[in-house]
C-alpha cells in the first residue's frame, strides 16, 4: 500500500503543476494584449500620418488638449502634495 507522505508529496506536485500551468498561460495571455496593444498604437500613428488635411488638424487639437489636460494635472498634483509652483 502507498505511504500517506507519498501521496500528499504527488497531490503537492500535481497542484504545483496546474498552478505553474495556469501563471504560464496567463503570461501568454499578457504578453498577446500587449502585442495588440502596440499594433493599435502603431495603426494609429498610421492613420495620423495617412489621413486627409482636414482631419489632421483634428487630430493635432486632441493632442494639444490632451496636453492641457497633462498640465493642469502635473498642476493639481503638485498642489494636492504641498508643493508651490
Amino acid at each position: 500500500m502507498m505511504d500517506p507522505v507519498i501521496i500528499i508529496a504527488a497531490s503537492c506536485l500535481v497542484g504545483l503543476a496546474v498552478v505553474a500551468f495556469a501563471l504560464l498561460r496567463a503570461w501568454h495571455e499578457w504578453l498577446d494584449y500587449k502585442r495588440q496593444e502596440l499594433e493599435r498604437s502603431r495603426n494609429a500613428a498610421r492613420l495620423s500620418i495617412d489621413t486627409p488635411e482636414d482631419q489632421r488638424g483634428a487630430v493635432g487639437a486632441a493632442r494639444i488638449e490632451l496636453a492641457d489636460l497633462r498640465e493642469r494635472i502635473r498642476k493639481l498634483e503638485a498642489i494636492a502634495s504641498g508643493v508651490e509652483l
